[in-house]
């Protein structure tokens, strides 16, 4: 494989990154609205738009694979593969997340988040725009964006614990609550691991400029 296919290879990689990280995307704001709305016909295109995430998965995987097989790229080419092919993993695994709460769309009794917290579209606001971002450090081999997206796990914390306060606050005075409280508990535990994957996204951007991953020289 010549240099100006291989350079061709990783732009085709780059762009089939670009629209995992929408899809993901997608899936996440589908998700959240089928929730806050109880629209069960929404839940179910994300539960069905997963697969589509899982299967461009593999192929950028397998791409991945045959440029390492047949390019043998050395020092930075090798840690921008090595880096898509741990990302991508990241990236699935935020569309099973968006999947998780579409899942509770459709079993939830519904009736609305107002009366619950006002801090779950903002969270998920806040999730959306770190998956954003992150994936946009990697196409851009942005380091400064990746340790912005990073500071920004502990916005995500917080919202966290606010709901989590608020909800169990509500508890002690409305019972009646209980099943789309827990509901929205699990909502916001998914959001909150979400924004750790944007996290461990970040951190892969820095192995792929620097070498260095969580600290350790690796490459």
């Amino acid at each position: 494989m010549s240099r100006v296919q291989f350079d061709n290879e990783l732009l085709l990689l780059h762009n089939e990154l670009i629209k995992m990280g929408a899809m993901i995307e997608e899936a996440i704001r589908k998700s959240i609205k089928a929730f806050e709305e109880n629209d069960k016909e929404l839940a179910r295109e994300v539960s069905t738009g997963d697969k589509a995430v899982d299967d461009l998965e593999r192929a950028i995987e397998q791409r991945c694979l045959r440029l390492l097989l047949r390019q043998q790229p050395v020092a930075h080419d090798l840690r921008t593969i090595s880096t898509a092919v741990k990302i991508i993993t990241d990236m699935e695994r935020i569309g099973d997340q968006a999947e998780d709460i579409a899942d509770i769309a459709l079993r939830s009794p519904g009736g609305g988040l107002a009366d619950l917290t006002q801090h779950i579209p903002q969270m998920a606001q806040v999730a959306m725009e770190m998956v954003n971002s992150s994936i946009q450090a990697f196409i851009d081999r942005d380091l400064d964006l990746a340790k912005k997206i990073r500071d920004r796990d502990d916005e995500v914390d917080t919202l966290f614990i606010t709901v989590c306060d608020e909800l169990v606050n509500l508890l002690k005075t409305k019972t009646d609550i209980a099943e789309r409280a827990v509901d929205a508990i699990m909502v916001v535990k998914y959001l909150e691991r979400i924004g750790d994957h944007a996290v461990n996204i970040c951190e892969w951007v820095e192995f792929m400029e620097t070498g260095v991953h969580k600290d350790m020289q690796i490459l």
